[in-house]
C-alpha cells in the first residue's frame, strides 16, 4: 500500500512517490503537462495537496527527491542542511509549515535564522499549499540585504537592472539606452548587457565601456555583461574591470551541464571575482538567473515538476553569496507557463521560494510574443512583486528587447512602482540621482527632465 494516499469524496487517491506527490500537488501549467506529471483533473491536485500537507517536513531529509549518488545538486542540498537552523520547524508538517509562515510569530529575524534549515524542496512543498495572497504575505516580510557599490534589500526600497540590449552590440546605442534609464532612476541593482556576440572580446569592450561611463558620471553602481562563466574566470585573468559575474544555473546537475556549468567552474569564478575586490559597500560579486522549465527543456528534469526543480536550483545560487537572483519568469516561452496567469503565479512562487531560502530575489517580469499573455499581465505581476519587496525588477527601452526578441518592462514602470507604492532606489545610488538633480527630495522624477537631458547630450 501506497505511503501516500488519501480519501476525498469516496474517491482513495493514491501516488507512487514523493515526487508525484510534488507534481501532482502543483498548480496547473503547460511544462508539468508537457513533462507527464500534472495532476489530471482538479480533484487529483486537491488530493495531492492534502496529502502533502500532512507529510512532515523532515521527510524531505531522507525521501531524497534525486539521488545523492548521481547529483550534485543533492549533495550541495543534503551536505550544506544546517539541523541547529532547522530545529524550530522540525517537528511540524508541511501544512503546520504553512500556517506558522502565515502567523506572526514568524517575523523578519526568525525567517532569516531559519533560511539555512531549509532544504528547497521544502519551500517548494510549502509554497504548493499556498494561494497568490500567502506567497505576497510572506515574501513581504523576509528581509534579504546584498551589497557591492550600492546596498539591496533594505526596507522601503526596491532595485532595478537597466538592461540596454543592442542587436549588434553597438557601443553608442548602448550607451543611449543606458543614459536614457538613469534618467528615469534604474540601474541601482546593476547596468546589465546580454551580448549579442557572446565572445571574450565584445565581453571586454562592452566591459570597459560601462566602466568607463560609471565613472565619469561617477555613478554608484555595478555593471555586468551576462557571457558564460567561463569566459568570465579568462577575462578577469586578461585584467577587464569585473563587477559580478554572471551565470544561468538549473535544479539538477545534468541541466547545468547543459548549460557548461558545473559546481567547481561556479567556485572557481566566485573566487576570482573576490580577489578583485571591486566592492565599496560589500562583496557580493556573483549575479545568478534561473527559470522554470530549464531542466525540462533540457531533458534532465528526472520527472520532477518544473517548480521543484526551479527551486533547486536556488541551492547553487546560495552557495555563493550572490548580489542579486533573477527568475526570468516568462522568457522560455508558452510551452512551459502558457499564459497570463500561469506566469504571474509563477513569479510569486518564485520569488517567495527563493526569499524563504534566504536570497535578494527579483524577477524579470516577461513574455515571449507567442505567449497567451499580454503587457496586462506584467502590470499585474510585477505590481504584485513590489508589494512582497522583491529586491529588484528589470527595466528594458520601451519593455521591448529587440536583441532578445522578448516583452519585459519598462524604465517608466520603475518609475511607476516607485511612485506608487512609496518605493526608494539604493541609498547611495538616490543619493547620486538627487545630486544630479533626476529625482527631488522626495524620491520622484524631476519635472523638466533637463537634467536627464544634459546626461543624454553630454554622451554625444
Amino acid at each position: 500500500m501506497s505511503r501516500f494516499q488519501t480519501l476525498l469524496a469516496g474517491e482513495r487517491h493514491s501516488f507512487g512517490s514523493l515526487a508525484e506527490v510534488m507534481a501532482k500537488a502543483t498548480p496547473a501549467r503547460s511544462g508539468d503537462a508537457l513533462a507527464g506529471v500534472m495532476a489530471e483533473s482538479d480533484v487529483e491536485r486537491v488530493a495531492a495537496q492534502m496529502v502533502l500537507a500532512d507529510l512532515p517536513l523532515k521527510l524531505f531529509l531522507t525521501d531524497l527527491l534525486i539521488p545523492y549518488e548521481i547529483d550534485d545538486v543533492t549533495r550541495l542540498i543534503v551536505d550544506s542542511h544546517d539541523a541547529v537552523a532547522f530545529a524550530p520547524v522540525s517537528h511540524m508538517t508541511v501544512g503546520q509549515f504553512r500556517d506558522w509562515l502565515l502567523s506572526d510569530v514568524a517575523d523578519a529575524p526568525t525567517l532569516s535564522g531559519l533560511a539555512p534549515g531549509l532544504m528547497p524542496e521544502m519551500a517548494a512543498a510549502v509554497s504548493k499549499l499556498m494561494r497568490n495572497r500567502d506567497l505576497i504575505a510572506v515574501a513581504r516580510k523576509i528581509r534579504v540585504v546584498t551589497a557591492f557599490r550600492t546596498t539591496l534589500g533594505l526596507e522601503g526600497r526596491m532595485g532595478s537592472r537597466l538592461q540596454p540590449n543592442h542587436p549588434a552590440d553597438d557601443l553608442k546605442g548602448i550607451v543611449a539606452s543606458t543614459l536614457d534609464g538613469l534618467s528615469f532612476g534604474v540601474g541601482d541593482a546593476v547596468i546589465g548587457i546580454n551580448p549579442a556576440t557572446d565572445n571574450i572580446p565584445t565581453a571586454m569592450a562592452l566591459l570597459q565601456m560601462l566602466d568607463d561611463l560609471r565613472q565619469s558620471y561617477h555613478i554608484p553602481t555595478q555593471s555586468c555583461v551576462l557571457t558564460h562563466v567561463t569566459n568570465a574566470i579568462e577575462i578577469i585573468n586578461r585584467g577587464a574591470p569585473v563587477d559580478l559575474v554572471f551565470q544561468s544555473v538549473a535544479g539538477t546537475q545534468a541541466a547545468n551541464e547543459g548549460f557548461g556549468v558545473t559546481l567547481s567552474m561556479l567556485k572557481e569564478a566566485h573566487e576570482a571575482a573576490l580577489s578583485l575586490r571591486r566592492g565599496t559597500v560589500g562583496q557580493n560579486v556573483m549575479y545568478f538567473e534561473t527559470g522554470q522549465g530549464a531542466a525540462l527543456s533540457a531533458n534532465a528534469h528526472h520527472g520532477i515538476d518544473q517548480q521543484t526543480l526551479e527551486t533547486r536550483a536556488y541551492a547553487v545560487c546560495r552557495a555563493y553569496n550572490p548580489l542579486i537572483v533573477n527568475t526570468v519568469v516568462g522568457f522560455i516561452g508558452p510551452e512551459y507557463l502558457y499564459d497570463g496567469k500561469e506566469i504571474i503565479r509563477a513569479g510569486l512562487e518564485d520569488h517567495f521560494c527563493g526569499k524563504l531560502l534566504g536570497l535578494p530575489m527579483g524577477c524579470d517580469v516577461c513574455y515571449t510574443n507567442h505567449s497567451e499573455a499580454d503587457q496586462n499581465d506584467m502590470d499585474v505581476l510585477m505590481t504584485l512583486l513590489a508589494e512582497a519587496r522583491a529586491h529588484f525588477l528589470i527595466g528594458v527601452p520601451g519593455a521591448d528587447d529587440i536583441m532578445l526578441n522578448y516583452q519585459s518592462l519598462s524604465f517608466h514602470d520603475i518609475a511607476y512602482l516607485r511612485n506608487s507604492l512609496g518605493l526608494k532606489a539604493a541609498p547611495e545610488f538616490e543619493a547620486w540621482l538627487m545630486a544630479m538633480g533626476i529625482v527631488s527630495e522626495t524620491g520622484h522624477l524631476g519635472e523638466s527632465g533637463a537634467e536627464a537631458l544634459r546626461l543624454l547630450e553630454a554622451a554625444q
